[in-house]
């Protein structure tokens, strides 16, 4: 089953980018998380669907390098300092990771994002994004429903501090009425390489979405997030 997997991402760039620096969550990347270190778990979903060869960890830090190695991922690649600061962009970290995988006269036809923080994604997660993309596109993106839609729950404020609904006239009274609404999760992110090179990724106009449920969906960011999560963790692993 594994080989069968690598032959449908073998031409993938993946990339788990783990700065050293986290105020939200002091050293999240290697806390522990339902007994192992969080990076564990992105880099084992990679290892499911993925060559090593092709499997790429973006860290400034020695010891989070340490530990995906531990976990079986070597790590040849060191993130610059000026890349691994609160406002370094998601962007420029992965056209860095292309440069050096260029160099190393690695072969690719898309970029895979696995952020650590989204412990409950799952291969199957990866590869459904990756069977949703094409080059004619620039991104298959992961999303969830979202908690607040614009059409219904969500409001604005006018300039006199009135509060009206984001989208539409508002009369809708049943949220089933409303049209669905997405919100990005985190998880997982199949890029055109050259869309990334020539856009940022908000400005990309070909998004796909491949719709993951809540409970996979928790991007951890705070504590609480955190706690969260593992509760959901330990819940599914009793399933």
């Amino acid at each position: 089953m594994a080989s069968e997997k690598n032959n449908l991402i073998e031409n993938a760039l993946v990339i788990i980018p783990a700065r050293g620096g986290s105020k939200g969550i002091p050293r999240k990347n290697i806390k522990d998380f339902c007994g192992r270190p969080l990076i564990a778990y992105s880099i084992e979903a990679a290892k499911q669907v993925a060559p090593l060869s092709h499997i790429v960890l973006s860290t400034d830090d020695d010891e989070i390098a340490a530990v995906a190695e531990e976990c079986g991922l070597p790590v040849s690649y060191h993130r610059p300092a000026y890349l691994a600061t609160d406002t370094s962009g998601s962007r420029e970290v992965m056209i860095d990771v292309m440069d050096w995988a260029d160099r190393q006269g690695m072969t690719y036809d898309k970029v895979i994002l696995l952020q650590p923080t989204s412990p409950l994604r799952t291969p199957e997660d990866i590869l459904g994004a990756v069977n949703a993309y094409t080059d004619q596109i620039d991104m298959v993106v992961s999303v969830a429903e979202a908690k607040c839609n614009p059409y219904y729950d969500c409001f604005e404020t006018d300039g006199d501090g009135m509060l009206h609904v984001s989208k539409g006239d508002g009369r809708l009274t049943r949220r089933q009425d409303a049209p669905d609404a997405w919100q990005y999760n985190g998880a997982v992110y199949v890029i055109n390489p050259d869309s990334l090179r020539r856009m940022g990724l908000g400005e990309f106009p070909r998004r796909v979405p491949y719709i993951m449920p809540r409970e996979r969906s928790v991007d951890l960011d705070t504590p609480l997030d955190w706690i969260i999560a593992e509760h959901i963790a330990h819940g599914l692993s009793h399933n």
